[in-house]
């Protein structure tokens, strides 16, 4: 597998309490199946898409509280110099890069405007076998309320380029690192409840998004949006039962023309 440019999201992974609810769940909605646990990495449980690693779940250490929710991780050649970066920019290191055996080397920081991300410098695991497959990771768009902070923290810690859409309506960004954007970036509007924070919406892909919606609400999910047709796929966004939010997307099934979209 190809070393992943600087900036690349490259895994994700969410803890929760309930991690056999979490299995359940997510083996009905997405067709995951699940590893052993590594009880060596706390319980560490790497999910599969037709036998292609997509994701991970983990339990919370003993004692540590905190809601379920995705990180999205991205590809660092060196994850001391990204957290350096980070601190820089008015970032925070939430967890210092920290060696895990031989798979790598991970960080956990918070942007400015609030958003949790991960770093991750590969070795043994790389990251996501798959990608914009049904089951795999898709795409991920960080929410915020003050886009001007995450605005000039990411391009300053990863080598990205801007573009923002032509659109007086709506303030949405597209980060990428040559011709295909790797993160958008959208304003939170008075439609979200002002004590939900800063966070990175991680999609992953399905077949067909209704038929994902309806075994996800079966199973305890609670719909945010849509499903909605747009030029980049038919998607929904949701919250698992535990509270973790998440995006579906059929990337087939597409409606209207691009947008245009601006150098930032």
């Amino acid at each position: 597998m190809a070393v992943r440019s600087e900036g690349t999201p490259c895994w994700a992974d969410a803890m929760f309490t309930d991690l056999e609810g979490a299995k359940q769940f997510y083996g009905d909605v997405l067709g995951w199946t699940f590893g052993e646990s590594s009880s060596e990495h706390g319980n560490y449980t790497q999910a599969y898409a037709d036998g292609k690693a997509v994701a991970a779940i983990v339990p919370p250490m003993p004692g540590q509280e905190s809601p379920s929710q995705w990180c999205l991780y991205f590809a660092s050649p060196d994850a001391a110099a990204t957290a350096a970066k980070v601190k820089e920019n008015g970032g925070e290191v939430l967890m210092e890069p920290m060696r895990v055996g031989d798979f790598g080397t991970m960080a956990i920081v918070r942007e400015p405007s609030g958003a949790v991300l991960g770093i991750w410098q590969g070795d043994a695991h790389e990251g996501f076998e798959a990608v914009a497959e049904p089951g795999a990771y898709c795409w991920a768009e960080l929410f915020t309320r003050e886009p001007e902070k995450a605005d000039a923290f990411l391009p300053a810690v990863f080598p990205y380029r801007m573009k923002q859409m032509a659109d007086e309506h709506i303030d949405f960004r597209l980060f990428d690192l040559g011709a295909d954007p790797v993160l958008g970036r959208m304003r939170m509007g008075e439609e979200f409840p002002p004590e939900v924070p800063s966070y990175v919406n991680v999609y992953f892909t399905v077949e067909d998004c209704d038929a994902a919606v309806a075994r996800a609400v079966e199973r305890g999910a609670v719909l945010r949006f849509g499903p909605m047709t747009s030029p980049f796929g038919r998607f929904a966004a949701l919250s698992d039962p535990q509270g973790a939010s998440f995006s579906v997307i059929d990337v087939a099934t597409t409606d209207g023309g691009m947008p245009e979209f601006k150098d930032a």
